[in-house]
């Protein structure tokens, strides 16, 4: 129970790598509050987290809104006091060509994903800063560095993400808040025993991510004794980006 006490909040918690982290962090003995924009499957989440004996709430939570960006932090505060570290979760694509893609969607992507790590950073950081700092992790993606057709608006966000997070890193220094990044390869979040044996062994590690993999690296890097690590990326892959691929 490393985390016993601890007031963490994860957005995109509804469901995925998000409904994970909030799970884990609980039977770690944090106090988690849930954040996304599903409230049916958000609260189902907090009500699963409950019935094992953990403390977590719901709050509904539009990241792509910056009002309910600032209600979250308030309402967080209001109830706990403070915030010892966040977990910036939340992330949505658009896979059209970017000959088609429009303006709007183009902006519902950044303004969810990029956008909103920015502001949830910042209010979070508001708070943290006065209780003698905090921990922030940023989930960004390999696509901030390998792509695939059609995928523009986002690896946008998720290269702007792990830029961002060295830049908040070195802004909030001096408030003793640590701010780093994983990006996650391929993470199966549902029907992982459907995969074929071609999906685990093009991975150096012979298999596809889980979220627990990345809840353990999140658990890692927030935890004070690790305080070293502050301003990086943390890539996990299972050694894919680092693979070279030859087309016959």
């Amino acid at each position: 129970m490393q985390y016993n006490g601890k007031i963490v909040i994860v957005t995109g918690a509804a469901q995925g790598i998000g409904t994970c982290l909030a799970e884990t962090y609980a039977k770690e003995g944090a106090t988690v509050i849930a954040a996304d924009i599903n409230a049916p499957l958000g609260k189902k989440t907090v009500d699963r987290i409950s019935a094992n004996g953990y403390n977590a709430i719901f709050i509904r939570t539009d990241v792509a809104n910056p009002s309910d960006i600032e209600q979250l932090i308030k309402s967080t505060v209001e109830q706990f006091g403070l915030i010892d570290i966040l977990i910036n979760n939340t992330g949505i694509g658009c896979w059209k060509s970017p000959y088609e893609l429009s303006v709007e969607e183009w902006d519902t992507v950044i303004n969810t994903n990029l956008r909103s790590t920015f502001l949830c950073s910042r209010e979070a950081a508001k708070t943290m800063k006065l209780h003698r700092g905090g921990s922030i992790v940023n989930i960004a993606s390999t696509r901030a560095f390998m792509s695939e057709p059609n995928s523009e608006a986002y690896a946008a966000t998720k290269g702007g993400i792990v830029a961002l997070t060295h830049a908040l890193a070195a802004s909030f220094a001096p408030d003793h808040i640590q701010v780093n990044c994983i990006s996650p390869g391929w993470i199966e979040t549902r029907e992982y025993d459907q995969l074929h044996d071609i999906d685990h062994t093009q991975h150096f590690s012979q298999r596809v991510g889980k979220p627990e993999d990345i809840a353990r690296a999140c658990l890692f890097l927030t935890n004070p004794a690790n305080n070293f690590i502050n301003g990086t990326n943390l890539t996990i892959d299972g050694g894919m980006t680092k693979k070279m691929i030859y087309e016959p």
